[in-house]
């Protein structure tokens, strides 16, 4: 499961990064309010964990923008402040959980798995013979068990999520690699030719000049 985490605090953010990673998220981290505003106007999560103040657009503003329009992303507010006008805030703003910083990593990643399941995410996505579980990052064809790379695993999400549809080449760059990176070499195209040798030629469908899609049999 992707997750987004805006963060300005470099010490946080890494150890967010680190503690969600480990717990099997598949994490993008930003800075500021005004490049999670970008990002998620491109690419796809599953939640969100949300500093309240942060440079260029702080959280509240940000989670307001989101909602306005009829965003339904799971959103969970982490801050210093713990007062209940904090509190009632956040979810003024639309939050959906809120935390103070001092709290313990156990908590925060619980806390996230009940929001992402409240919001109907099951953490399995089946597309004819395969099977993809983002809980425990394994995907299986034929009921047997595919050895992916994280890179594999996290496309081979993307396209079935959209199985039957022609996900855009830029669109897939940058949900692998991020906005820096996006189109700066041959890297996509590597990823696919190792997943058509894993899943099968007739799975994957090139389409010239606009992207690739799975076969949604």
């Amino acid at each position: 499961m992707k997750l987004l985490i805006v963060e300005d605090d470099p010490m946080m953010g890494a150890g967010l990064q680190a503690a969600l990673s480990e717990a099997g998220f598949v994490t993008h981290w930003v800075t500021d309010g005004a490049a999670a505003l970008n990002l998620l106007a491109t690419e796809s999560f599953r939640a969100m964990v949300l500093d309240i103040t942060l440079p260029e657009l702080d959280g509240l503003s940000l989670l307001k923008q989101l909602r306005a329009q009829d965003s339904k992303l799971p959103v969970l507010m982490l801050t210093a402040r713990d007062t209940t006008r904090d509190k009632v805030m956040c979810f003024d703003a639309g939050a959906d959980d809120f935390l103070v910083k001092t709290t313990d990593m156990e908590e925060l990643i619980a806390r996230l798995r009940a929001l992402i399941r409240r919001s109907g995410f099951v953490g399995r996505v089946k597309v004819g013979n395969l099977m993809l579980d983002a809980d425990t990052q394994t995907v299986t064809q034929d009921d047997k068990w595919l050895a992916l790379s994280n890179r594999e695993f996290e496309l081979l999400q993307l396209l079935m999520e959209n199985a039957g549809q022609v996900v855009a080449r830029s669109r897939m760059e940058q949900s692998l690699f991020g906005l820096n990176r996006a189109g700066e070499s041959n890297v996509l195209e590597v990823h696919i030719h190792n997943l058509r040798q894993k899943l099968g030629d007739t799975k994957l469908k090139t389409v010239r000049g606009v992207g690739y899609a799975l076969v949604n049999e």
